[in-house]
């Protein structure tokens, strides 16, 4: 069974609905930045592998790996665009949490526990 994220592009974000057989959640990236580290969603979008993993900084989140020209992407737990780089939030909800004008994903912290859950130790990722 494949993870799949469609997605959605906005000129201060990208997101994205997740599922994994009847697992449901939402997704928060940075914008399409021609894929540059660290300030872009993942692009183009495609297949790549996922794997769980212990990051010292994030913590139990997924590695993304084979992504063309990029390095250390995970999906992890965060609420805003300013946490991530170039990585993957995912939220039970979307909404504006802070005073900004982007939209936030809620409730990353237990979402991502109970996406790690279903998961296998290693898994397809399909980003449309």
């Amino acid at each position: 069974m494949d993870l799949i994220i469609k997605r959605t592009y906005y000129d201060d974000c990208t997101l994205g609905r997740l599922t994994y057989g009847d697992f449901q959640c939402f997704t928060l990236e940075l914008p399409m930045l021609d894929n540059a580290q660290d300030i872009s969603c993942i692009y183009p979008n495609g297949g790549f592998i996922g794997r769980k993993h212990f990051s010292p900084h994030n913590g139990d989140c997924i590695a993304i790996d084979n992504v063309q020209g990029r390095t250390n992407i995970q999906m992890h737990s965060a609420n805003f665009t300013r946490q991530i780089l170039g990585c993957i939030a995912v939220g039970d909800g979307i909404k504006f949490i802070d005073d900004d004008s982007i939209p936030d994903v809620t409730n990353s912290v237990n979402t991502l526990k109970r996406l790690l859950f279903v998961l296998p130790s290693t898994f397809n990722i399909v980003i449309k």
